[in-house]
């Protein structure tokens, strides 16, 4: 009996350790991200990123990051044998931003590449410190067939910014390998669109880009953190709609950044819409929460393509996870 109960008693106290430290792991995992505001990229940072790369960027002082466009203006792309305008999503981009601590800075790209140019762009990545994170389409339907590959990396900003120079050296991402610009077309997304509606549809103003009319939105109501940094709007935690064609006639492109129980719901709105969702992947790694991207793509009156894409932004942050309604 008392060897009976001596056992009862061992295991009602290893019972009661093991919810205490169950209790300690679900406190932690609870503990808030650090708080505080991210320092700012100084101007002296600012110079090493754009001579390493050979070309100005822009510094969004909110979200303190510096943005460089890489567009692949060497391109000559089509959709079901019509031309599309570059800007349409044939840009790529880097963007670089400090630690919460200030003791560290992330880079954070995606390059735009032909397929054959996939592979040497990992080898000369990893060559040189930095990982790859994600590889994918954006359309159906184009030709060349073209992909995108998210690069990101950790270290101060002017080493970032020479190893991330040294891998895309080589390639016709950098900048000094691209023709030399054209005049810009004296018709731009303004006049090809009624913007003012398009903006009151979507409620929210876009930009005029080349021949195009874009919108990028972030998202405000979360907060995802990666490897200490603040993940942001020009970091890459957005969503994005760009119009090309006219108001009549009108092609939409883009991408939902999307908590994963927001999914499908999404998925579902855009196909009440009429438009294709064309890849579903995640951009980035180690990133809490982890966010999902979805590319999608269509054709039509740019008023009914952006009626499609403001119905899809109204899931965000409203559905809950891993529900999809019906």
């Amino acid at each position: 009996m008392k060897t009976s109960s001596n056992r009862r008693q061992f295991l009602q106290t290893t019972a009661l350790a093991g919810t205490g430290l169950l209790l300690s792991i679900n406190k932690l995992k609870a503990l808030p991200v650090p708080q505080g505001k991210t320092p700012a990229i100084t101007t002296e940072e600012i110079t090493a990123i754009e001579t390493a790369i050979g070309k100005k960027g822009s510094y969004k002082e909110a979200e303190c990051v510096h943005t460089t466009p890489l567009p692949r203006n060497d391109l000559k792309v089509m959709i079901k044998g019509a031309p599309i305008p570059i800007p349409f999503g044939f840009g790529g981009w880097v963007s670089f931003k400090k630690t919460v601590d200030g003791k560290s800075a992330m880079l954070m790209g995606d390059t735009v590449l032909l397929q054959e140019e996939v592979n040497p762009m990992i080898s000369a990545a990893q060559a040189n410190g930095l990982e790859i994170s994600a590889i994918h389409n954006h359309f159906f339907y184009e030709e060349p067939r073209i992909f995108y590959m998210h690069i990101q990396g950790m270290g101060s900003i002017a080493d970032l910014a020479k190893r991330y120079a040294d891998t895309i050296r080589d390639s016709k991402v950098f900048p000094a390998n691209q023709p030399a610009p054209t005049a810009p077309s004296a018709i731009t997304g303004k006049e090809n669109f009624d913007t003012a509606a398009l903006d009151a549809l979507v409620k929210y103003t876009g930009t005029v880009n080349g021949p195009t009319y874009k919108y990028t939105i972030g998202r405000s109501d979360l907060k995802v953190m990666m490897m200490g940094v603040e993940m942001t709007t020009n970091i890459g935690l957005n969503t994005w709609a760009s119009f090309a064609g006219k108001q009549d006639d009108a092609q939409i492109a883009g991408d939902i950044a999307m908590l994963p129980g927001e999914v499908n719901n999404v998925i579902k709105t855009l196909r009440k819409h009429n438009l294709e969702v064309v890849a579903v992947h995640s951009h980035m790694l180690n990133d809490d929460p982890h966010i999902i991207f979805l590319h999608y793509y269509g054709r039509g009156k740019a008023a009914d393509l952006a009626q499609g894409f403001r119905e899809a932004l109204d899931i965000l942050g409203k559905a809950s996870m891993g529900n999809m309604k019906m």
